[in-house]
């Protein structure tokens, strides 16, 4: 039997795919049910997770993957959830001068290096990325253990799933999931779970999934059982319903 995965990269098929939310709702699941979990932003263009981050960002992953010796723990910010577990950003808050520098190949050979060592001190490993066209989130996809694509719960999202798969084929890999975000229906048969929109939208009401009763929240748990090959011992209104997500 193989051994069950530790890191998974969630990759946003097109820009307002909500794949940064989705990965801090995944962790955060996580962290509830008591995992030490880090999640780590590659998004450079958008910085989305910085904002799930309280307070003034010092060292940034762009600080770390232009780093000769990257010590994640000068990144890492906790995230206080109110989680039996712990849970940690490694945003990216880096001026818009610095980021040329953190999407050469020698900074994506840096980033599993990163990736690695996050593994070894967390019991997750997730990272938000942006859709595949630069070195770091090719480094990503092809050194995380899982890769989920998860794409707008629109035709236009079903579109943007088939060029992000052409993208993997390209570099040689493949992904584990396709996740339609925001929605009730899946749209396209290649779906493999659809993840309706969560009733606290804004950013600062994240994270929505410690909340049970919302429908969200076991659909987000479904999604981490997926991805990590796991089994969560979280408990919700309707015991059967992370269940029938997958169906």
């Amino acid at each position: 039997m193989s051994e069950q995965p530790t890191t998974a990269a969630l990759v946003g098929t097109a820009g307002g795919a909500g794949a940064t939310r989705l990965t801090a709702e995944v962790g955060a699941t996580l962290a509830r049910d008591d995992r030490s979990v880090a999640v780590l932003d590659v998004a450079f263009a958008t910085q989305g997770l910085a904002q799930h981050v309280p307070g003034r960002i010092e060292t940034d992953v762009v600080d770390l993957v232009t780093d000769d010796d990257p010590r994640p723990s000068d990144a890492a910010v906790d995230l206080r959830t109110d989680t039996p577990g712990r849970l940690v950003a490694v945003p990216s808050r880096a001026p818009f001068q610095a980021l040329a520098r953190a999407k050469t190949a020698g900074a994506a050979e840096r980033f599993e290096t990163v990736l690695a060592r996050l593994d070894e001190a967390f019991d997750r490993v997730l990272v938000d990325v942006p859709p595949i066209a630069t070195n770091p989130a090719v480094a990503t996809v092809t050194a995380a253990e899982r890769v989920a694509l998860v794409a707008p719960g629109t035709e236009r999202g079903v579109d943007s799933l088939q060029r992000s798969r052409a993208r993997l084929t390209d570099i040689g890999t493949t992904d584990d999931l396709a996740v339609a975000n925001r929605t009730t229906d899946s749209p396209d048969g290649s779906i493999d779970l659809a993840i309706p929109e969560s009733e606290a939208t804004a950013v600062a009401d994240a994270p929505a999934c410690l909340d049970p009763d919302d429908e969200f929240a076991p659909a987000v748990a479904a999604l981490a059982e997926e991805l990590f090959d796991d089994s969560l011992d979280l408990e919700f209104p309707e015991p059967d319903l992370v269940d029938r997500l997958r169906s």
